[in-house]
């Protein structure tokens, strides 16, 4: 009987074709924010900073900033901004349908507040080339507000969306752990 891998080589391309993620250093000290993250958050704070590669395939680095006092167990009772940097081209609808089957890992919600989602999303929600930047800002208790590359793009007037959006990748449950500790790498516990 062959072996499953031939040689320690080809083990460690397999392995690395599943990574993934891949986390970034910290900005260096002095570095600006974002004009959207300092307009949001005036006193925010750089938490961490990941990569999402899928199959090999990269496709965006997020970034986390949130305000002082900021706790990782906490982080839905907390503003903050996170920012994605897409590595591929995506359309609006599919990242809305894609948003709205990783915030299940957070909650539960109705069909009709799915379809609302939906709606709301797609109307905030631009489709993205490479290079474009969406940053959205979690407001507790008031929802979320969406900026498209520097640009104000619109506002979801929901914080149970907001909560279950921004634990795509802040909730213990989300699909990526790796990703979640790297973003949280700077917060409190």
């Amino acid at each position: 009987m062959r072996p499953l891998f031939a040689s320690s080589g080809l083990l460690l391309v397999w392995l690395m074709s599943f990574a993934s993620l891949a986390q970034t250093p910290a900005p260096v000290n002095g570095s600006a924010n974002p004009p959207e993250v300092s307009a949001a958050l005036p006193q925010a704070q750089w938490v961490g900073k990941a990569r999402l590669k899928v199959w090999g395939f990269d496709i965006y680095d997020a970034t986390l900033w949130s305000a002082p006092g900021f706790s990782a167990a906490r982080y839905a009772s907390h503003p903050l901004a996170l920012e994605l940097v897409y590595l591929r081209d995506f359309a609006a609808a599919d990242i809305a349908e894609r948003s709205i089957k990783e915030m299940r890992r957070s909650g539960n919600f109705t069909t009709a507040q799915a379809a609302t989602w939906m709606e709301a999303m797609r109307k905030v929600f631009p489709d993205v080339k490479k290079g474009d930047r969406i940053l959205g800002q979690h407001r507790p208790g008031v929802g979320t507000v969406i900026w498209f590359n520097g640009k104000l793009s619109g506002e979801i007037a929901d914080p149970e969306f907001s909560r279950l959006f921004f634990g795509i990748w802040l909730s213990p449950g989300t699909s990526e752990p790796a990703m979640r500790a790297a973003l949280l790498a700077g917060a409190a516990p």
